[in-house]
């Protein structure tokens, strides 16, 4: 069994598999089907340009603090805030909670993911492009809990392989791919032309176009604020902060690392491939239905493109097969950093070895992501959330999402913001950072932030979150 001292002694082997591993965890299904809806809806470049003015800014704020926690302290996040502050370590429990909620729900979602991808292997594009095909999935008994299982098992087995065979060795071998499948599909959309039955032809370089180019059309000093909360938004739960996995990631980092150079990579890593997820949806979506297909969430990826895909004729079914083997990579690697954090804190609380902590946390997860799936048939209820779209309704999976994403993460990181910038001071994390002798170039830019900017705009995001505008 496992003592704590050989549980510290866990550590990624060096700055290539921390990248990769924690850009695996930023990169995840927001990045694939909210991204892509959301610079569409936003101005097309408009929302790009400002997405990658925040993530360079308000993002590496939020990433460089967790990191630098996580890496100072060498603990998970239910005991690293406990580290810092014994006043402030309700502020790791709070952090526990967030991925404990986020798991319940994240492994059905990948339960779908992992349906789709069967389904394409296994039969034609047609039948999943059929009308009511994703409800009548989702709301049968056994069906929806049966591929939650597969894909939660599959998490759980990497988990239970460890920092180094586990996480690292899978990090290095799907990221690399899942980025050669998404340039792939990028390219495909771009390339294709369609002309509907009204005689009009629309290119995916047109697609592209809308996608790239600035629109200021319509856009009032209104709109480009919540242009600019909506990037925003995106950000700060595209880059798995305020969850404690960032955290529990740097508590793995060697004291050798370029802290520095690591979260610029992170960065530029989770951009891109958000960036490209943007060029392989919205020209798609464009070239068969117009921008009249763009839509959020599960509607985009569990309709709209089997539908799409089945329009590409006999192509269609491996286009599908390829694209959601690339989603499941992205949701893989973001559940696996889910998982991690919450059997990490179990370990460093409970003084256990991995994989029996490992085991234990998937039995039960398994549990209460059942409860999750039942959602949707016998647990079913509709309510109404201040984020639910007009006209639309939320179920349990929604209201286990808003608590998690809208309420709790907010709230930590602006306690976290409070306690790095005011009570233990922004020092605390430059010293981390400029360990070794590493210049660490952006620390007044860095203070600024973490002191001024972030808790600002982190009220107004929760201020929305709870329908206060």
């Amino acid at each position: 069994m496992e003592n704590k001292t050989t549980i510290k002694k866990s550590s990624f082997t060096g700055s290539l598999g921390f990248v990769l591993a924690a850009a695996g965890s930023a990169v995840g299904l927001g990045n694939i089907w909210r991204f892509p809806y959301l610079a569409a809806q936003n101005g097309g470049g408009l929302f790009i340009l400002v997405y990658i003015i925040l993530a360079f800014t308000f993002g590496f704020a939020l990433l460089t603090t967790d990191i630098a926690i996580g890496r100072k302290t060498g603990k998970s996040a239910i005991e690293a805030y406990g580290e810092i502050s014994k006043k402030w370590k309700f502020l790791g429990w709070l952090s526990f909670i967030v991925p404990a909620i986020i798991l319940t729900y994240y492994s059905v979602v990948g339960g779908w993911i992992t349906k789709y991808m069967v389904s394409y292997i296994i039969s034609d594009s047609s039948t999943l492009a059929r009308d009511n095909y994703f409800t009548d999935f989702i709301t049968s008994p056994i069906s929806p809990i049966i591929f939650m299982l597969i894909f939660l098992a599959l998490t759980a087995l990497i988990v239970y392989l460890g920092v180094e065979k586990g996480i690292e060795k899978f990090s290095k071998f799907i990221m690399p791919g899942l980025l050669i499948l998404i340039i792939a599909i990028a390219i495909f959309a771009v390339t294709r032309s369609y002309t509907d039955e009204n005689g009009v032809t629309r290119t995916g370089l047109q697609g592209m176009a809308i996608y790239f180019i600035p629109n200021f059309k319509g856009v009032t000093v209104s709109k480009f604020f919540q242009i600019v909360l909506d990037a925003t938004c995106q950000l700060f739960y595209s880059l798995s902060v305020a969850m404690g996995i960032m955290i529990t990631y740097g508590s793995y980092v060697k004291k050798d690392c370029n802290l520095s150079k690591s979260v610029f990579r992170i960065e530029l890593f989770d951009t891109g491939v958000a960036i490209l997820a943007g060029l392989m949806v919205v020209p798609t979506v464009y070239v068969f239905t117009g921008l009249d297909g763009m839509n959020s969430g599960a509607g985009l990826m569990f309709v709209s493109l089997p539908k799409i895909f089945n329009s590409m004729g006999i192509i269609g079914k491996y286009v599908g097969i390829v694209f959601f083997i690339m989603v499941i990579f992205a949701a893989l690697t973001s559940s696996v950093s889910i998982m991690e954090t919450l059997v990490a804190s179990c370990m460093d609380w409970f003084k256990t070895s991995r994989k029996k902590t490992a085991l234990i946390v998937f039995a039960i997860f398994a549990v209460l992501a059942v409860v999750i799936c039942m959602g949707y048939n016998v647990l079913y209820f509709e309510a109404v959330l201040p984020t639910t779209a007009e006209g639309g309704t939320a179920q349990l999976l929604d209201v286990m999402d808003y608590i998690s994403n809208y309420l709790l993460m907010p709230i930590i990181a602006i306690l976290t913001c409070v306690l790095i910038g005011w009570i233990v001071k922004p020092k605390y994390i430059i010293e981390e950072m400029e360990l070794g002798g590493v210049k660490f170039k952006k620390k007044a830019l860095y203070s600024i932030i973490v002191k001024f900017v972030a808790p600002v705009l982190l009220t107004i995001l929760l201020a929305k979150a709870i329908g206060l505008f």
